[in-house]
């Protein structure tokens, strides 16, 4: 195995600037690549003693040339399957449309698309008609925020925040202060899990409801034991909390074909019954999200355990109905 493997799209850059006679340097390649001079070092040792590049240093342009200009990188076999996954994963990439990421991503899959070779010659259009994504309904973000808070969980800074709640829309907004942990995806919304201060507990705020977001000067330390693992591993959902519950629900035969194809949960077991239906069991520390995904199945689930589930989900119903009384 080689001892360095740099990205080849970072490669191809390095060579073009040095054929163009650029005389590019760590310095300034880590500048346009945001990566450090370190990194790009390693890449220039790649080209030197992996793919044989005859590599020198003008000291007075300080930057590096080829010291046998016809030198051409060797080059590299990207199959069709290769090529297929990556315009996939680009379709994929639709999800995230409302979201300040979808840009940023958009510009690498075009760094991707560039670095490819001249020879791999597939044409991914009929992706367009052929293959087709539907994205959640996803809300919009605040870029200011969303960059607010992915800085302050970068360098472990306490940051200060007004968040709308769904249900007190009439209150107004909260001011909280708030140790950021992680910033999570969940259908089609950002949530960011942290530790509130005011509640001494941690809380789950959803992004597209903060107003406002400022850094403060405060660091604090991630503790040992809020791994994502331990936070998001073993719930339905992604609201933490620090009990837990054995959720059983049986799903009607009709039902029950759906609920053996898919993972529901990582710690999930489905019981087969002998009129063809099925008991899904699971642990999850929060049960509002799970009632809410057993009322999406109508009346082919039935919750078995635990009873805070079970009348959740009777009051959801009875409040449906009210809904429909002439």
């Amino acid at each position: 195995m080689p001892k360095f493997k740099p990205q080849y799209r970072r490669l191809l850059f390095i060579d073009r600037q040095i054929k163009e006679g650029r005389y590019p340097n760590c310095v300034s390649l880590g500048a346009t690549w945001e990566v450090s001079g370190k990194t790009i070092q390693r890449d220039i040792d790649y080209l030197r003693d992996e793919l044989d590049a005859p590599i020198g240093y003008d000291v007075l342009k300080r930057g590096y040339y080829y010291t046998e200009p016809s030198f051409s990188l060797p080059a590299i076999h990207v199959s069709e399957s290769d090529l297929f996954s990556v315009c996939v994963a680009e379709r994929v990439l639709s999800q995230y449309r409302n979201t300040p990421l979808f840009e940023k991503i958009s510009l690498v899959f075009q760094k991707i698309r560039d670095s490819l070779p001249d020879k791999t010659n597939v044409d991914p259009a009929w992706l367009n008609e052929r293959i087709l994504m539907f994205p959640e309904p996803a809300t919009r973000l605040n870029p200011a925020i969303w960059d607010t808070l992915a800085k302050a969980i970068r360098d472990n800074r306490r940051i200060c925040l007004t968040h709308a709640s769904p249900r007190k829309k009439g209150e107004g907004v909260a001011e909280r202060t708030v140790d950021p942990y992680y910033l999570v995806s969940y259908r089609g919304e950002w949530y960011l899990s942290s530790f509130c201060h005011h509640r001494q507990s941690i809380r789950t705020f959803g992004v597209s409801r903060i107003a406002k977001a400022t850094i403060l000067d405060d660091t604090f330390s991630m503790p040992a034991d809020m791994t994502a693992q331990r936070m998001f591993g073993d719930q339905f959902g992604i609201v933490w909390k620090d009990t837990f519950h054995k959720v059983r629900i049986q799903f009607s035969p009709a039902v029950a074909p759906y609920i053996r194809e898919r993972q529901w949960h990582p710690t999930q077991r489905v019981h087969e019954r002998r009129d063809g239906g099925v008991v899904l069991e699971f642990t999850t520390n929060h049960v509002n999200e799970v009632k809410d995904w057993v009322l999406s199945w109508g009346g082919g689930a039935t919750v078995l355990a635990p009873s805070q589930l079970v009348e959740k989900v009777k009051e959801g119903i009875k409040q449906a109905a009210a809904n429909y009384k002439t």
